[in-house]
């Protein structure tokens, strides 16, 4: 390998959505860091298969709903 092009390989800590860390070896920051995931894979429906149910956080589900409710879906 080429010297001095490559991103340093290091241990980090990745915090999940429900408060544990794991540690891992990423490029990520610097030795130590932590990275602090907004969606967890372990219950994100692309990573379980998607046979959970998607959350209408913003009301946008029931708008399109209401917005098509006269087509016959």
């Amino acid at each position: 390998m080429k010297k001095d092009i490559h991103p340093e390989y290091h241990l980090i800590d990745v915090k999940m959505t429900d408060g544990t860390i794991i540690k891992m070896r990423s490029t990520y920051g610097a030795a130590g860091d932590t990275l602090v995931l907004d969606i967890d894979p372990t219950v994100h429906p692309a990573w379980t298969g998607g046979n959970t149910r998607l959350m209408d956080t913003g009301g946008r589900v029931s708008k399109f709903k209401k917005k098509y409710e006269g087509l016959g879906f």
